[in-house]
């Protein structure tokens, strides 16, 4: 029976594999930095970064799953806000307009010897477009004033109150929440990890 160990510091992927009926035999956060190098992709950046940190986190046969999400429009990334000001600045270049959320994900085998089905590495991403209301300021600043968004990227979350910004999600809901459950459970089923083991 193969070890699942969540790569991820995020509650919201840990409660949507949870939610899936999978039991995490740990939660080890990576630590490496998160830099964009220049002209690189955003694609190709949040591909490398599921790699790297599902790479930095090491336990003996057990299969790490790693990922990472942004939210992009054309060449831009939108990040994590810095401050409020910046989340304020990031909502309205959101309102009233598509924009990409793309979630990179890295399944690695970790450990002496190879896996019980014989791969050491896979690897998926999911895009969904999200399309947002046009907002007012008033409507951003009470956003803002939750705090909800100030871990995320792109500044909202769509499965809190920052539901109430969107008008229309095209894709995987669970992708922009951070998971693309509709990839990833087939991945986890294919190399061992059964539900509900404990």
């Amino acid at each position: 029976m193969s070890r699942l160990v969540l790569g991820s510091g995020s509650p919201r992927r840990r409660s949507l594999l949870t939610l899936a009926g999978f039991d995490i035999d740990a939660v080890i956060p990576p630590n490496i930095p998160e830099v964009r190098a220049p002209a690189e992709p955003p694609i190709a950046y949040v591909r490398r970064l599921s790699k790297q940190k599902a790479a930095a986190v090491s336990v003996d046969g057990a299969w790490v799953l790693a990922a990472d999400t942004i939210v992009h429009r054309g060449d831009s990334i939108f990040e994590k806000p810095t401050d409020a000001a910046n989340a304020a600045e990031m909502l309205r270049g959101l309102s009233g307009d598509w924009h990409k959320v793309t979630t990179a994900w890295c399944l690695r085998w970790s450990g002496p010897g190879p896996s019980q089905s014989g791969r050491r590495v896979i690897q998926g991403q999911r895009t969904s477009k999200v399309c947002f209301r046009c907002l007012t300021d008033v409507e951003i600043g009470r956003y803002i004033a939750t705090g909800e968004g100030n871990d995320k990227a792109g500044g909202y979350a769509v499965q809190g109150e920052g539901a109430g910004l969107i008008e229309r999600v095209v894709g995987s809901t669970t992708n922009v929440v951070g998971l693309p459950l509709d990839s990833v459970v087939p991945a986890l089923l294919s190399v061992g990890i059964k539900r509900g083991t404990k």
